[in-house]
């Protein structure tokens, strides 16, 4: 239906239910041609917000003269070529998929524009097509959050979820899991889980499903491939290697970090290459990777919340820093260089640690280890009582603060558990003397 050639268009246009699909021309030439859509608050006077078949959301300032056609529903959503699942093979060991939220478990809803958490199996599968063609795929919802709302004791929920994945069959565990503490949550996996007969799989997109350069799709597909691989059995990140959308690059989780805020390939091994790639569908290990264990898994528990990561920079005053750690068990330092802070925070720290806090020094650096025998500042901290960690990740360093915390009621016990390897997180060149 047109709208009547004396009416304004506007009003026409702002009088459609959010979903409708409309064809406008400006009469020059131009033709648009999408779904209406919420306006924002801010959206100028006589702005028309459409989602254009292709994905993309745009503003269009509607004049007079413009006319406008109400069109049909769009076709559903494009699956990348593929109308619907390949047979699988029957028999074969499933792929589980659990589900935290976050920017690759959601998509576009073409009734509204808008965008919206995918939760169903059926639903995901739809959407997905291809994750099932090399074999089947379960899909278990456990979380439905952005990953900043993601807490530290969502880390034991989650271990548990894997461990039953497994003891139900599981041939290998994917978590879809937004990007933005996507580490974080690698790091614990890593550390509470013992004895995985498989690959533990975390995946992110960095592009929403209302854009056509989205990676959810590949993302995923990759991760279910490297899921299906028997020759491992550690927790891993997935993400782009590069900007195509065939190589894709197998991190260690307590060595990735995400590096960038919205390319790709953000997220990158620190002070090691990758173990290994998905390329044009096919996985190579280019590092040792844990072997599978005989199992049964285990989620090795509990973690102790009761510990602070704390930046150091120039100007942090040593009583705000004091208040902050107070009633906490554990802090993780990241320090400036090689494992600094200023002299003004020696006497808190001094303090803390006599009374029983563990106080650990990491560094803020992108590469490299922390090391307290070059400066004398580091030879203070070191004498003050600071448990220095080498080359740990200041978020890989805090979350294996909370394990250990939940597995030693003492600081030494504590801090002999910080130095030790449990999850390959220490380089064999940067490894802690006398760690195990």
């Amino acid at each position: 239906m047109a709208a009547p050639e004396t009416s304004d268009p506007w009003d026409h246009l702002r009088a459609l239910p959010m979903g409708r699909r409309v064809e406008i021309s400006d009469g020059a030439g131009h033709t648009w041609t999408g779904t209406v859509v919420p306006r924002h608050e801010l959206s100028g006077d006589r702005i028309l917000p459409l989602k254009l078949d292709n994905g993309y959301n745009i503003g269009i300032l509607i004049e007079p003269g413009f006319r406008v056609r109400e069109l049909p529903p769009a076709p559903s959503p494009p699956t990348n070529g593929v109308s619907s699942p390949a047979p699988t093979p029957s028999g074969t060991s499933p792929v589980v998929l659990l589900t935290t939220g976050g920017t690759i478990a959601s998509r576009v809803d073409y009734t509204t524009g808008g965008v919206r958490p995918v939760r169903e199996e059926r639903e995901i599968l739809a959407f997905y097509p291809e994750l099932a063609h090399s074999g089947p795929v379960r899909i278990v919802p456990v979380f439905d959050r952005l990953s900043e709302n993601i807490v530290p004791a969502d880390w034991p929920i989650l271990a548990r979820h894997v461990v039953e994945s497994f003891a139900a069959g599981a041939r290998g565990v994917v978590v879809a899991h937004g990007t933005d503490t996507l580490g974080f949550t690698a790091a614990a996996l890593a550390f509470l889980l013992r004895d995985l007969p498989g690959p533990v799989v975390l995946v992110g997109a960095q592009r929403s499903p209302d854009r056509p350069s989205s990676d959810g799709s590949s993302n995923l597909d990759a991760a279910v491939t490297l899921a299906r691989d028997g020759r491992f059995g550690e927790v891993v990140v997935l993400m782009h290697a590069g900007l195509s959308d065939d190589r894709f690059a197998i991190h260690r989780a307590t060595w990735v970090r995400k590096m960038h805020s919205s390319r790709r390939d953000a997220f990158e091994s620190r002070n090691a290459p990758p173990l290994g790639r998905v390329e044009s569908g096919r996985v190579h290990l280019d590092q040792p990777a844990a072997p599978p264990a005989s199992g049964p898994p285990r989620v090795d528990g509990p973690l102790d919340d009761r510990a602070v990561l704390l930046w150091m920079y120039p100007g942090l005053d040593p009583t705000v820093a004091d208040r902050f750690v107070d009633g906490q068990r554990g802090v993780v330092l990241a320090g400036t260089g090689l494992g600094h802070t200023a002299a003004t925070h020696l006497d808190w720290i001094r303090r803390r640690v006599a009374a029983g806090t563990v106080v650990a020094m990491t560094t803020q650096c992108l590469g490299g280890n922390a090391d307290p025998y070059v400066y004398a500042t580091g030879r203070e901290l070191l004498e003050a009582g600071v448990t220095y960690l080498d080359d740990l990740l200041p978020e890989t360093a805090y979350v294996k603060m909370l394990w250990a915390l939940g597995h030693a009621p003492e600081p030494d016990g504590v801090r002999r558990l910080l130095r030790q390897s449990l999850a390959g997180e220490f380089l064999d060149r940067h490894r802690p003397a006398g760690a195990a």
